[in-house]
């Protein structure tokens, strides 16, 4: 099942599967509170087994009103199980009723794939995000 979550409901993931085990406080995100920002779980049961956040934020030159997904992550037993895709698509819709124009984000180099299948486009070139490793800036058109 798909919830909108708070942002403190989602750190432990971020921690374990983003961050290497950080500390929670290092996984707290700037963005995580700002008007507009939404964060979603999806919940097996009553386990909290994948998660996302998005905020307001264009990007560039991009016309219209853009959104940024940060923090995508699932725990590791629930992968490969369509979750990501179903709460990135419950987040797309979402987001259309909001009016939203595009959704962008920093993808690591190995969810490439990942948001390809999801109709996103690669717009940059590769870059480093330091102690976190390769991303590409990616986009997806929403209306």
């Amino acid at each position: 099942m798909i919830k909108f979550i708070a942002a403190n409901d989602l750190l432990a993931i971020r921690s374990e599967v983003l961050r290497d085990g950080a500390p929670i406080e290092d996984c707290i995100f700037p963005t995580d509170n700002l008007p507009g920002a939404f964060h979603l779980g999806y919940y097996v049961r009553e386990e909290l087994a994948c998660v996302a956040s998005f905020h307001p934020q264009n990007y560039r030159e991009y016309s219209g009103t853009g959104y940024q997904l940060r923090g995508m992550a699932t725990v590791e037993r629930h992968r490969g199980k369509g979750l990501g895709n179903q709460l990135l698509n419950f987040g797309i819709v979402y987001l259309r009723g909001q009016k939203a124009s595009y959704l962008w984000c920093n993808a690591r180099k190995k969810a490439i794939q990942f948001y390809l299948n999801m109709g996103f486009e690669v717009i940059s070139p590769e870059f480093e995000v330091p102690a976190i490793g390769p991303h590409y800036v990616m986009y997806v058109k929403i209306q």
